[in-house]
């Protein structure tokens, strides 16, 4: 177990289940603060990561999504979140999660051993050149993560590896790798502990980094939102109210005019058409900071 660094004996595990409750809470959040601090020496990485999506994205490719187990759960959550935040169709961003559907109910230890389900989850997500895949693995050697990875190697895909354990064969693998040295949980082995946060943080600064790449994100406002609830609506209108110094009615008024499209409503509020809206935010490649002089 000690090969690996996340099996090792964590210093605030020692006679963990007989201290008092608000200690043992103490020690397991100090790890899981101090794994945050991990993610840092690895911001070069995550810009090179956070390009390399922007990049298959812009271009027209798919941002995938790999994992298994509470690794893969973690870039789950990353990749559902690019449709509401975003505005990113789900079909650019597959997820390739071991097990499928049934293993997020109920976790199955031995599909992330099976190269052959990861095969055919890759075959599935139909991933090629121009593309760019985020593989996560908090050992680094996860069976069914490394051969997505391999696959998405040899067809050109772009591969972006996420481990916290150095050495390991999903970062040899990865054309950009990112090692998130979390070392040792206070629960050996529970890598949905430190690992898990130190990896949530990093997929959040990636897609964070993309959303700004492809204008997606302007002044802190998800501009590309899908508003497809009440609050979101409401959401929709205040940034357009905030954006476009209009006041909330008239925000509202130019988001039905532009079917809910916010970039298109901001630049419709503050004067254009929303063809001269469109047409500009195209020549943009989508940005609204040339538009807002």
């Amino acid at each position: 177990m000690a090969e690996r660094s996340t099996e090792a004996r964590h210093p605030s595990a020692d006679g963990l289940h007989r201290v008092p409750a608000a200690e043992a809470l103490a020690r397991l959040l100090a790890a899981q603060t101090a794994s945050l601090g991990c993610v840092l020496p690895a911001l070069p990485a995550l810009e090179r990561a956070a390009v390399a999506a922007t990049e298959a994205l812009r271009s027209g490719g798919k941002l995938a999504y790999a994992g298994a187990g509470s690794s893969g759960v973690m870039a789950l959550s990353d990749c559902l979140e690019l449709a509401g935040t975003f505005g990113i169709p789900p079909e650019r961003t597959p997820m390739l999660f071991a097990g499928g559907a049934a293993a997020l109910l109920h976790m199955q230890g031995a599909v992330e051993d099976d190269p052959a389900l990861a095969a055919a989850d890759f075959a599935r997500a139909g991933l090629g050149r121009g593309d760019a895949v985020i593989c996560v693995s908090a050992s680094g050697g996860t069976p069914y993560t490394v051969e997505v990875a391999r696959l998405a190697r040899a067809e050109g895909s772009t591969v972006i590896g996420i481990a916290n354990v150095g050495g390991s064969a999903l970062l040899a693998g990865a054309d950009i790798p990112v090692l998130l040295e979390t070392g040792a949980e206070v629960v050996a082995g529970s890598t949905r502990l430190a690992a898990g946060t130190a990896q949530k943080a990093a997929l959040n600064l990636i897609s964070v980094l993309m959303g700004l790449g492809l204008g997606h994100v302007h002044d802190g406002f998800m501009v590309n939102l899908v508003a497809d609830n009440a609050k979101l609506r409401d959401r929709a209108a205040g940034i357009v109210q905030a954006l476009s110094g209009r006041d909330f009615s008239h925000a509202g008024a130019a988001l039905e005019m532009t079917q809910g499209a916010v970039k298109l409503a901001i630049l419709v509020a503050r004067g254009r058409s929303a063809a001269e809206a469109a047409e500009d935010l195209q020549r943009t490649a989508g940005h609204l900071a040339p538009l807002m002089d």
